[in-house]
């Protein structure tokens, strides 16, 4: 007869192992991330629950849970391209994890001129490809164009939803020697590397890993709480993507 100690002492066993196996593959192969805002689009949207590659760039203290400062600078490194879409740590608060897509590397030259990214003084290729229905923060539907963004051998989509905004005319950014320069496929509603106060050049060792695959995704402008809409919440079409 199995005494319920030894069924306790067991239950703490299997609980330990299946943690730090769980703990094992969100350090060294993938972490999940959701989404919640639109600085991607429409690559990735509001409810996107996806993996990031921890072996994709090596590994530094901001790729290992809980930020232990027990590496120093990076191991097993390997070096982004440009046209990746990753996550990293905030440089002015390490607390807070940004998604964005990496379009300098050191060295690079880059600028974005009424509203198209140059590289080292090329024009990226940009072409239309459809439209797509942008919700703004009022909740209003616009139809807005979307384009298809050449850089190096990767191919995707953006949007511009305002011609002459903010971000649409820069100044000359030379990227610092381990350093990325990231942007949002959103281009009129992201915080990124344009905007030097906030968010500015991203250190190499700041990088947690590479966006990979959409495991999941729901339309979170509906409500969680209508169980029986659930199935039409989730969009079907989205899981198991690559992303691109």
């Amino acid at each position: 007869m199995i005494k319920e100690k030894d069924t306790l002492i067991g239950n703490v066993k299997m609980i330990f192992w299946a943690f730090l196996v769980a703990m094992l593959i969100r350090t060294i192969l993938f972490q999940p991330f959701t989404i919640p805002s639109g600085s991607m689009l429409p690559t990735l949207l509001v409810g996107d629950y996806l993996f990031v590659s921890k072996y994709s760039y090596g590994y530094s203290n901001y790729s290992i849970p809980f930020n232990p400062q027990i590496v120093e600078k990076r191991i097993f490194s390997k070096y982004p391209k440009r046209g990746d879409v990753a996550v990293f740590k905030l440089p002015s608060n390490t607390k807070v994890d940004y998604i964005k897509r990496i379009v300098g590397l050191p060295g690079d030259k880059i600028q974005v001129i009424n509203g198209k990214l140059t590289i080292n003084g090329k024009e990226l290729i940009l072409e239309k490809s459809g439209n797509f229905n942008y919700t703004n923060r009022m909740g209003i539907n616009t139809i807005i164009p979307k384009y298809k963004e050449y850089i190096d051998n990767n191919i995707h989509d953006i949007i511009d939803i305002l011609p002459n905004s903010k971000g649409d005319n820069t100044q000359l950014y030379i990227v610092p020697e381990g350093h990325y320069f990231m942007m949002g496929d959103n281009r009129d509603n992201s915080l990124d590397s344009r905007f030097m106060s906030q968010v500015g050049y991203v250190p190499y060792e700041n990088l947690v890993g590479k966006a990979e695959i959409l495991f999941f995704s729901i339309d979170k402008e509906e409500s969680i709480w209508k169980i029986w809409q659930w199935t039409s919440m989730i969009r079907w079409n989205r899981i198991l993507m690559k992303i691109t």
